[in-house]
């Protein structure tokens, strides 16, 4: 390995954290280069699984070490406050998993913080950085479908009995692990503000949500029709319908493929997604790209939109009655 390349600091060791590792260790200028978690038994299986240089019984270990040029945060929704507010205030760069924290509260705190210090933040929500975001982009800013009047997305995946999303003190549900994702599709393609969102929800007995439904009205009439569960298995698939045809995305969650059709759904073009190692490439370039460049949040996601989405969960959570213990906290 060059002494150029990026070094990425781990902080978590679950499938996600296994996931970025396998990412940067097939990624060329990048390598994984600290992994930290609560077990330093688990740390050091992880480092000898992914030929990770430092293993830490803990996560400020990682934040401290000087030559972590990006700290990436992987651990539950409900950690990720702490652990980026220690690591911004120490000035370390971070990239935190979606959903970005437990509420817009949390959130705004570590926004402020980081534009204070000026210290990189980005929320890793894979698909905004994919290439099939501007693929997509570009045959709707064509015309190629017409005007874009009709936007609708599934996500689920049958979870069973994983603990993060049965716990509220987890930040446990279906919005903030999947719900997420469609949620950002719409805002993806679709430029105007969110007016109006009628929804309804499937609870566990836990009180968290298992599956849900979004209705959305947007500012310059598009309507977006949105669900997600974690308790079975979704098609998956993403459409925005225009006046002259659709583009029927294969996976809103990592497209493989693009269609699109043309007047009375007939097939036009078939486009596939370049080849990738894993799809997390692309945040971990952006953010590396964003650093040289002395930015202080990638221009794919900004730190403005990340709030505006953890805004609207909270809304949703509040209708449904979706209640976490950080949510009676006072962050200001």
């Amino acid at each position: 390995m060059g002494k150029s390349d990026f070094k990425v600091g781990i902080v978590g060791a679950g499938w996600i954290a296994a996931k970025a590792a396998e990412t940067l260790n097939g990624l060329d200028g990048f390598r994984p280069y600290a992994i930290g978690s609560r077990s330093l038994e688990k740390a050091k299986a992880f480092a000898g699984q992914w030929g990770i240089e430092h293993a830490y019984g803990s996560y400020t270990e990682v934040i401290d070490n000087p030559e972590v040029d990006l700290l990436y945060v992987a651990t539950p929704h409900s950690h990720h406050f702490d652990i980026t507010k220690e690591a911004l205030g120490k000035g370390k760069p971070c990239l935190v998993e979606k959903a970005f924290m437990a509420n817009k509260a949390q959130a705004q705190v570590i926004v402020d913080l980081a534009r204070r210090k000026k210290v990189f933040l980005a929320e890793a929500i894979w698909t905004r950085y994919q290439p099939a975001l501007q693929m997509v982009r570009d045959i709707i800013r064509a015309g190629r479908i017409g005007t874009p009047r009709l936007v609708t997305a599934t996500l689920g995946y049958s979870m069973g009995t994983k603990e993060r999303i049965f716990r509220p003190d987890l930040c446990g549900g279906a919005l903030l692990d999947l719900g997420v994702y469609v949620l950002n599709f719409v805002r993806m393609f679709c430029d105007a503000p969110f007016v109006s969102m009628q929804s309804q929800c499937v609870k566990s007995d836990t009180g968290m949500d298992l599956s849900n439904a979004i209705s959305i009205v947007l500012e310059d009439g598009i309507l977006a029709n949105v669900q997600s569960s974690a308790s079975c298995v979704g098609d998956n698939i993403g459409v925005i319908a225009g006046t002259e045809g659709n583009v029927i995305i294969d996976n809103v969650n990592n497209p493989q493929r693009i269609t699109v059709n043309g007047p009375d759904r007939v097939f036009v073009e078939e486009i596939p997604i370049p080849k990738q190692i894993t799809g997390y490439e692309y945040q971990f370039v952006a953010c590396r790209d964003a650093i040289e460049a002395g930015l202080i949040e990638p221009p794919q996601m900004p730190l403005d939109e990340t709030l505006y989405i953890m805004e609207l969960m909270d809304g949703l959570r509040k209708e449904w009655d979706v209640r976490y213990p950080m949510d009676e906290i006072d962050w200001k």
